[in-house]
């Protein structure tokens, strides 16, 4: 890296050693600490949606604003993105979900 944008190693090892410690610290207080108790039930309630939490706001932006397309959206995408949550909500079935999305995508990138 060079010019006027490149980060001074010196920052860039402290920025490193936080995050990893950061990161360390928040593994240990739910698994050093608290690794040999039964959790609370709310929060075992609340822990259950962390993925149902997550992965939408992973798959959002790709379907919405998609790097292939300069950010437009696109009705191929759009139309898995559909056809996958109408399919999981309906069947529950998340293999049916993925394979028919995929198979949506395909179809629509072939016929867009």
């Amino acid at each position: 890296m060079t010019g006027d944008a490149a980060i001074p190693p010196g920052e860039l090892w402290i920025v490193m050693i936080g995050l990893g410690l950061g990161s360390f610290g928040l593994r240990f207080v739910f698994l050093g600490l608290v690794g040999d108790r039964a959790l609370p039930a709310w929060l075992l309630r609340h822990l259950r949606y962390t993925t149902v939490a997550v992965l939408p706001g992973l798959v959002a932006p790709m379907v919405l604003w998609p790097s292939a397309t300069g950010g437009t959206p696109e009705p191929a995408r759009l139309a898995a993105a559909a056809v996958t949550l109408g399919l999981g909500v309906t069947t529950k079935n998340v293999l049916l979900s993925i394979g028919s999305g995929a198979a949506t995508l395909g179809l629509g990138l072939w016929l867009f």
